[in-house]
């Protein structure tokens, strides 16, 4: 209920609910927990509205350029991805997933907790697919081995496709998918395998694909085919945030909000809604950044582990500008501009 109405995702606010952080008429909340309209829902203490309706799930593709954070602040002052995001009333833009600072390509955002829960939890294997310019060319062996699997920190990782996609000189061109998406997890292997990534560009994320028109920096919300598409991929009803179960969700329709002089909190919650600034949500989908360190010691941090046809122009322009981290768009993938 509360992962609908914006509150957070599912895992996290699981943590939150151990933590006992979350009460339900004044006694803490257990996981699985069922609530009515006539419950009173509280965090820390600040007391929660839910309207017990079906939601109107909200879909929203941002082009990433490389030297943006996914956390809605950042200590070290860095530009954030939320900065360019529409604002909204009601409800609040989740990530889905991360791009670390130096990655571009495709970020998927929603309204609702459900739908971001199914699209990054690894049982639901959601396919990510990327082009990565990596300085040299991979072995048949060095193919071999990403295909097959390699030895990470973290485990076992291996792509479940490798295609060329060509190159001139020092820079080389693949574009691959992966099941999952651990932190860095495309970087890692190709070191794994003795070669270094000099440019990463999502370009797919499940059935939604970068539309081609998208620049760098702009965002575009999904249509009702789309993500009614999107929605049968990953086994929830088109038009609301519930699963083919039946269970019913909260939440309430959002609009776009533009006016001057209209305010949400910080993590777009809802207007006039009490100020949740104790809530931890998962950083690791990029919804808060750390609470400060004298917080640390004595709160515990609510982490979660974690078509439009077309693909991106990875290679951008040859040369000058179109290069971040490398020497621009050289050796890029067919389809883009050389």
């Amino acid at each position: 209920m509360l992962a609908q109405c914006g509150y957070g995702s599912l895992r996290g606010l699981e943590e939150l609910i151990i933590a006992g952080r979350i009460t339900v008429n004044r006694q803490p909340a257990e996981v699985g927990q069922k609530v009515g309209p006539n419950d009173q829902i509280r965090i820390n203490g600040e007391l929660v509205r839910l309207r017990f309706v079906a939601p109107r799930v909200r879909v929203l593709l941002y082009h990433k350029p490389a030297g943006e954070i996914v956390s809605r602040s950042d200590p070290e002052g860095r530009p954030t991805v939320f900065d360019k995001l529409p604002r909204i009333g009601g409800a609040k833009w989740i990530a889905v997933g991360r791009l670390d600072f130096n990655s571009e390509g495709l970020l998927i955002f929603t309204t609702s907790g459900e739908l971001a829960n199914r699209l990054m939890h690894p049982r639901y294997e959601v396919e990510r697919e990327y082009s990565v310019r990596v300085m040299g060319t991979l072995s048949p062996e060095q193919e071999r081995k990403l295909l097959e699997g390699v030895e990470l920190e973290d485990g076992v990782a291996k792509v479940l496709s490798l295609a060329d996609g060509g190159g001139e000189g020092a820079n080389h061109w693949y574009k691959l998918t992966l099941p999952e998406g651990r932190n860095k997890e495309v970087r890692r292997m190709f070191e794994a395998v003795g070669l270094m990534v000099s440019r990463l560009i999502r370009t797919r994320y499940g059935v939604v694909s970068m539309p081609p028109q998208l620049k760098r920096g702009q965002t575009q919300e999904l249509e009702p085919d789309e993500l009614g598409r999107l929605l049968k991929a990953v086994g929830m009803q088109s038009g609301d945030s519930r699963s083919e179960s039946g269970a019913s969700t909260a939440g309430k329709n959002t609009h776009d909000d533009h006016r001057e002089g209209v305010e949400t909190d910080v993590d777009g919650n809802r207007v006039g809604a009490p100020p949740l600034e104790d809530i931890e949500i998962d950083e690791v989908d990029g919804n808060r950044a750390p609470p400060p360190a004298s917080t640390q010691a004595h709160r515990p941090a609510a982490r979660a582990r974690n078509f439009v046809p077309g693909a991106p122009n990875p290679g951008g322009r040859r040369g000058g500008r179109g290069g971040r981290g490398g020497r621009g768009g050289q050796g890029a993938p067919s389809g883009g501009r050389r």
